[in-house]
Formats: structure tokens, sequence, C-alpha cells
């Protein structure tokens, strides 16, 4: 089923319009208003066009009863999107005092159905606090995930679940063999990035994950979510790219190693300019501090010859601004004689 709307096909052979069945005989159906002049005329089929009809007429009366319960089901097979059917459905089920576990077992496959669906995963998340009971939803979202590892409805409501109900505990370890399969996997280095924040990023813990990155990038250099990870892990410490010699040490040696990732060389202009700016402002030695000067020049100009045409007025952009700032700060302080 695709997300959103779904197709007459999404319904066994044996259903019946609801204007056909006997039990319905006492509503009349509410037309859809599209006003006197619309824009766009929407040829919906007769089976949809007969559910939302009897919809309509449901909620304008304010039934709330089983056979409106499960008209409400009919309608989010034909459209799972509509906001107004899974909030009457929210409606009725307080009234009928329904089992709420049971809808949380139709609610899951509903989304396995539909698992881009906004509404969808709200209803859930609904559901789950009105049950004040998170059970079932990490092995919910993990089942959502297998499917496609980068699904950010399932990770928002995963997110959701571990920071409300407090269920950080093994999260590191389904993170790591999500990374272990997939590098790549954006979502996943988000993840392990926001249970670390939360268990806080003391000196332990940032030396440690330091070098789990370091591992993961010498696997794939040209990746970037270990890249944004360690610049982010290294904001947490003092703030400085430069805090842990070995990352210095790694990256220059994967420069030497002729890798020319354009991660590798950007993370590399940020650490030789704030290297730089670190020898002025100390009163340092002006041949090192002219060395960093340097190498940040002959980077940008890389990038935009090279590795990362795309963005050459980009990396223009940033050397012009390095060198503004670097004779700003010689001319205020003194250090050297030009940048």
């Amino acid at each position: 089923m695709a997300d959103g709307n779904s197709s007459d096909e999404d319904f066994s052979d044996d259903w019946a319009l609801y204007s056909r069945r006997p039990e319905w005989s006492d509503i009349t159906p509410l037309p859809q208003d599209d006003g006197e002049n619309p824009v766009v005329m929407i040829q919906y089929s007769e089976r949809f066009n007969d559910v939302f009809g009897y919809l309509r007429a449901i909620i304008s009366r304010q039934e709330k009863s089983q056979r409106a319960l499960e008209l409400t089901k009919d309608a989010a097979k034909l459209n799972a999107a509509n906001y107004t059917v899974w909030q009457y459905r929210r409606d009725i089920l307080k009234a009928l005092n329904a089992d709420l576990y049971e809808e949380l077992s139709y609610i899951g496959r509903v989304i396995a159905d539909n698992p881009k669906n906004y509404q969808v995963w709200h209803h859930r998340r609904v559901i789950v606090e009105w049950l004040d009971d998170p059970s079932s939803e990490l092995a919910l979202t993990e089942s959502i995930l297998d499917m496609d590892a980068k699904n950010y409805h399932a990770w928002q409501h995963r997110q959701w679940v571990i920071k409300n109900y407090n269920l950080f505990d093994d999260e590191l370890h389904y993170v790591d063999r999500l990374i272990s399969e997939d590098m790549r996997n954006n979502s996943a280095w988000n993840e392990r990035f926001f249970v670390l924040k939360h268990g806080g990023f003391t000196p332990e813990v940032l030396e440690r994950e330091v070098n789990y990155v370091i591992t993961r990038v010498g696997l794939i250099k040209n990746n970037e979510s270990p890249w944004n990870f360690l610049r982010g892990l290294l904001q947490q410490g003092t703030g400085k790219l430069a805090q842990f010699p070995v990352v210095i040490e790694f990256c220059e040696a994967l420069y030497n190693d002729g890798i020319r990732s354009p991660y590798l060389l950007a993370f590399l202009v940020d650490l030789y300019a704030e290297q730089y700016f670190d020898v002025i402002e100390s009163g340092g030695n002006e041949a090192v501090a002219e060395e960093y000067h340097q190498k940040v020049q002959d980077l940008c100009e890389s990038m935009a010859n090279q590795h990362d045409k795309i963005r050459c007025k980009y990396w223009r952009y940033i050397a012009e601004n390095f060198r503004r700032k670097a004779s700003e700060r010689v001319a205020a302080g003194g250090g050297r004689n030009g940048a």
C-alpha cells in the first residue's frame, strides 16, 4: 500500500457500499462541498465518495458507536493521511472506553502499510500516552527501521519514547549494530549523538567516542556522517577541533596517505584555521602561524578547483574570509607582519 491515499484494491471482494447496507439506512450521507466554482474537480471513486459521505454525516451528528469506529477504519484505508479521520476515531475510542491495546495492534498494522505517514504515527503516540505503556514501541520502530533504516517518522517516534520513558539503557548497542551494518546511516549517527547527549559528554565519554568514530572513518573515508559526528563531539568538549592530538594525527595521516575526501579536507581547513589563530593569540612562532595560514589557503583552493568544484565560490569565500580575519587579528594584536 502506498503512503497517503490507498486504492479500492485494499478492500475485500465482498465489501459493500454503505449506501447498500441495511444497518446504515438511518443515515443520509453528506456530499463533499467544494464550493460553487472549485479550482480543480477531483474524480473520487464511488467507494471514496460513499465512505466519506457517511463519515461526514456521522461526524455532523456526533455519533460515537461501534459502527462509527469501523467506518473510520474504512476511511483510513482510503486516506490514512486524513487528520479528521484519526481525531474522530480517538473521540470514539474514548466514548466507547475501547480496548486500547487492540487499537495499538491495529495502528501497528496501519503503520506497517503507511510508514511515512505523520498522522498514523501521531495516532500511535496518543494511544501510547493514554495507556502510559511504551513496552511495544522500540520493537515497532525497529521493525519499521528494518525496512527503511532512515525513516524519519520512526526515528522521531523512537526518540520520543526513549526520552519520555527513559529507555536509554540499550540504545547504544542497537545503534552500534545499525552503524556496523551501514556506516553511511546518518540517522543512526544522529541517534548515537542523541543518546550520548542524554548521558552527558564527560571526558571519558568524549575520548571513547572520538576513538569510536576514528575507527569507522578509517574504514570508509568518504563518509559525511561520522565526520559530522566527530565535529559534534569536539564541540561538546573545549569546542576546539585540536583538543585531541589523536584527531590531528589521524587526519594528517589520511591526508599524507593521499586521501582527498572533501569531508577530510573541510575538517582540515577548520582545524588549521583554528590552530593559526591559537598561535597568533598566544604570541607563538610566526613561522608556524604562516605554515597554518598557507595550509588553509592551499586546501581551500584544492577544494574549489578539484574536490568540491560545485561549491567553488563557497571555498573561495572561505579563503577570503580567513585572510580578512587573519589580517584584522594581526593588526589588532601583532604577532605577524601580514597575512
